[in-house]
């Protein structure tokens, strides 16, 4: 397999990750209960579990360097407040641990995939 074609694979994968997330995302949102403070958590969650999908899309449009590694970089930085808001639902326990903690582990995958994606684009690998 040519060097293109590992890359293109990659960026597949990685762009799949980013879909399930944020559909699994949406369905634990969708189960939370009607509650004042779930509505709160439950919308912050939406906004920043799924932007990265289509802030990563974005990212492998960029049209330089620079313009990737910053997009990338708001990919990174919403999957943190996801995985924040992930912290906050699973201390509360308003959803049961084993639903939340598979979901946290793929955000800190994702991040840690992000990271080392944007320092390899800055050649600090």
């Amino acid at each position: 397999m040519n060097e293109a074609k590992i890359i293109k694979n990659k960026v597949d994968n990685l762009t799949e990750r980013l879909i399930d997330f944020a559909i699994r995302i949406i369905k634990l949102v969708n189960t939370l209960p009607k509650t004042s403070i779930s509505k709160h958590i439950g919308g912050q969650l939406i906004r920043s579990g799924t932007s990265p999908g289509a802030n990563y899309e974005e990212a492998c449009g960029a049209e330089s360097r620079s313009d990737f590694t910053h997009k990338l970089s708001i990919v990174l930085k919403e999957l943190k407040e996801s995985r924040y808001w992930l912290r906050v639902i699973h201390r509360t326990g308003i959803v049961a641990p084993k639903r939340i903690e598979p979901l946290l582990q793929e955000c800190e995958e994702l991040c840690a995939i992000i990271a080392k994606s944007i320092l390899t684009a800055k050649g600090k690998n």
